[in-house]
């Protein structure tokens, strides 16, 4: 007999613990975002389209106005969002997940910004446009027992790893 694969778990490190998930990667998709598309709102069609439960994406391109979350105004919790907008377009490159929940495809990126001499790093929120073209590879996560909820402690929607 086979042992079956352990899809979720606690991995215990010392005085604490980190929860994880196991999963094998599925589908691939090359993406283009084109000049004016709202970058979050076409991924999140796109996920839901392909009803993807979890995903990675990495993108690189240029964004031409949007808002970043650069970090809580002060370390507290709950945290109020330090929130940066930024225009006439920066290239970005960057990183996120994609887990659903019954609400639909939950997005989380970060992502850094760059213009001149200045650099901005942070969340990438809302409505932020693409300018000429974001390319992306969106990684498929077969499996994963997880999802994003809003949390009530910090009011963030946060990743939750499910037993």
């Amino acid at each position: 007999m086979i042992n079956p694969v352990i899809s979720a778990g606690v991995f215990i490190a010392g005085k604490s613990s980190v929860k994880y998930t196991q999963a094998k990667l599925g589908r691939l998709f090359v993406l283009k975002f084109d000049d004016g598309d709202i970058m979050l709102d076409k991924l999140r069609a796109f996920a839901r389209q392909k009803k993807l439960k979890a995903a990675l994406i990495v993108f690189i391109g240029a964004l031409k106005k949007g808002d970043l979350v650069t970090g809580p105004k002060k370390p507290v919790i709950p945290p109020i969002p330090n929130t940066v907008g930024f225009k006439d377009a920066w290239e970005t490159l960057g990183i996120g997940t994609v887990f659903t929940n019954p609400k639909g495809p939950q997005i989380h990126i970060h992502g850094a910004m760059g213009k001149k001499l200045k650099t901005l790093t942070g969340c990438v929120r809302g409505k932020s446009e693409v300018f000429l073209v974001v390319e992306a590879v969106l990684f498929e996560l077969k499996g994963a027992r997880a999802d994003k909820n809003v949390d009530p402690v910090t009011g963030l929607n946060l990743l939750r790893i499910l037993s």
